[in-house]
């Protein structure tokens, strides 16, 4: 029950919200023919994950998906689903982005009433530079 609790706080839960609410708007986006497409789904949460993990480009991701397991289960795929290449799910994306999916998935997050309790209107920035020091030498210790 405790785990349960905490994963409703995390941002993958409230991805889940988000898309549930999306899930409308993805019906117009499958191809009725022809090749099949990634599914905006989990292309939204392929990408998530590309974002939270840090994971540098789309190769790495694909590389990620094909032996994490944590990665498989939270996009949707078995262990027997096959990986999509590179350049499909580069194409998915820019298409996935021009559609304005990306940006409706966006507000769906904002305006959940968990993530509208986290924001905040004031202005705030952060530095983070990492000045370098050498070590001291023996006159600056005296």
């Amino acid at each position: 029950m405790a785990a349960l609790r905490m994963w409703s706080w995390t941002p993958f839960a409230r991805a889940d919200v988000a898309l549930a609410a999306l899930s409308p708007e993805f019906e117009g986006l499958y191809a009725k023919f022809g090749r099949p497409s990634i599914p905006p789904e989990r292309l939204i949460r392929a990408l998530l994950l590309q974002a939270f993990y840090s994971v540098r480009s789309e190769a790495q991701l694909m590389e990620q998906l094909e032996y994490n397991l944590l990665f498989r289960w939270f996009v949707g795929l078995s262990l027997d689903d096959e990986i999509w290449d590179e350049t499909v799910f580069t194409k998915n994306r820019e298409r996935l982005i021009e559609g304005d999916i990306a940006k409706k998935f966006m507000t769906a997050v904002l305006d959940q009433d968990v993530v509208k309790a986290l924001l905040s209107d004031d202005h705030f920035s952060v530095d983070g530079t990492l000045i370098i020091r050498q070590p001291p030498t023996i006159q600056e210790e005296c």
